[in-house]
């Protein structure tokens, strides 16, 4: 177990990482040239935030471990990212879908964060917030032309976000490290959070003319350690030349 200050940046530097990834997967596979470079540069935005809240968090740790160490040198128990992130990519509206309901809530999430008492998690979340304003307006643009486009697209991505769905609670479900980061005045309360995220998913997904799942079971666990098997392959891939070649340097 990690302690709640460490934990609580592992899992928004793992977030971002980890996402950044699986959009990384579309290099060069985009349906478009415009929108395969625009999703090349929000997981570059992603990857910047994931290397200064690396950064953080091997300094608060002080066991010497740098922002490499930490991307390429824990094991999947050891990740602390929310399972919506590791989900493939499937298609366009998977992509789309599972970049909206993230966006919704990283986008409410850092907006708090920059009142944070923690004043480093505060620089890092005014200076990512214009990135993550972009995201918010660059998926729900695509959850629009997507739900309100053809039959074909509805279809695909309304099926998109049924399938995401039961993904989307352990977003703003607070754990013993959020409640313990709340009372800090460290971190938002995300029961503050999620009527936000609610609303903005709600308005988005009737815009678009899409059904919101009834549904509120809700899958859980990443923020603990419990992970899909789709992160073992993510690390196996993202961690396989520094596994291969310890110690190897730029």
């Amino acid at each position: 177990m990690y302690p709640p200050q460490l934990d609580y940046l592992l899992r928004l530097a793992d977030n971002a990482l980890i996402l950044a990834q699986r959009l990384g997967e579309w290099c060069g596979h985009g349906p478009v040239l415009e929108q395969d470079i625009a999703l090349t540069n929000i997981s570059l935005d992603l990857l910047g935030q994931a290397r200064m809240l690396y950064t953080y968090a091997g300094e608060l740790e002080g066991q010497g471990r740098d922002e490499d160490a930490m991307a390429y040198l824990r094991d999947v128990h050891q990740f602390r990212n929310v399972l919506l992130v590791e989900q493939p990519n499937q298609d366009w509206a998977f992509t789309i879908a599972r970049q909206f309901f993230y966006d919704a809530y990283n986008f409410y999430n850092y907006k708090a964060l920059t009142q944070s008492a923690d004043e480093r998690l505060a620089a890092i979340a005014e200076k990512s917030l214009k990135e993550v304003t972009y995201h918010l307006r660059f998926s729900s643009e695509w959850m629009l032309r997507l739900g309100d486009g053809t039959e074909l697209s509805h279809q695909k991505i309304q099926t998109a976000v049924d399938e995401l769905w039961p993904f989307t609670g352990e977003l703003t479900a607070p754990n013993t490290t959020d409640e313990a980061m709340s009372t800090a005045g460290i971190s938002p309360d995300l029961r503050n959070i999620q009527p936000l995220w609610q609303q903005k998913v709600a308005a988005i997904l009737s815009e678009a003319t899409l059904q919101q799942p009834a549904s509120a079971w809700m899958q859980s666990g990443g923020k603990d350690g419990r992970h899909t098997e789709y992160l073992g392959f993510i690390l196996a891939e993202m961690q396989y030349l520094q596994r291969t070649y310890p110690g190897q340097q730029w």
